[in-house]
């Protein structure tokens, strides 16, 4: 069964080392409320033909990108910026570490595929691209203009009992 937190459609960003700074300009890191957040995610991403505020930004619910996503500071406010803008699932070549690991905490998904995988999922890389993860039959599934394309999805017992739980505080008030 497909978990709605991770469908919908899909925001290509085509490039690598998109740092927390860009995911969430350091101005903000004053704020205490997700919320606060929103308006401001991603809006110092310098790529051609992206507009933060445009409509393929306020639909995302998914984003795919190249390697190195969430590079930069450990700052937990670029996984919030993402998560109160509806985005809990990013697909990439690889992730910074701590990224990586803020990501799993607040219950979202960050998943790493080879370079191959990414480029073909970018031949979908057209409006209207939907993605959904299917965290029971473990598989992610593209599609757009009348084409499919299946992967499979891959986590350790760890990182998807932190997502099913929702996080880790989640997590942790569930077993401790």
């Amino acid at each position: 069964m497909t978990d709605d937190r991770f469908a919908g459609p899909v925001l290509f960003l085509d490039r690598s080392d998109i740092n927390t700074d860009e995911i969430i300009p350091a101005k903000y890191l004053v704020e205490i409320e997700k919320d606060a957040l929103r308006p401001h995610c991603l809006e110092d991403l310098k790529l051609p033909g992206f507009d933060p505020r445009g409509e393929a930004m306020r639909r995302a619910r998914v984003i795919v990108t190249r390697g190195n996503f969430g590079c930069g500071s450990s700052r937990e406010h670029a996984v919030w910026a993402l998560e109160v803008n509806e985005i809990r699932l990013v697909i990439a070549e690889s992730f910074a570490r701590i990224f990586r690991t803020n990501m799993f905490n607040c219950g979202l998904l960050a998943l790493a595929l080879p370079p191959a995988e990414i480029a073909g999922i970018f031949e979908f890389a057209s409006a209207g691209a939907e993605c959904a993860a299917d965290l029971d039959a473990k598989r992610l599934v593209f599609r757009s203009a009348g084409r499919e394309r299946v992967l499979p999805l891959e986590l350790t017992p760890f990182d998807e009992a932190l997502v099913r739980a929702g996080g880790w505080v989640e997590f942790a008030d569930r077993r401790y």
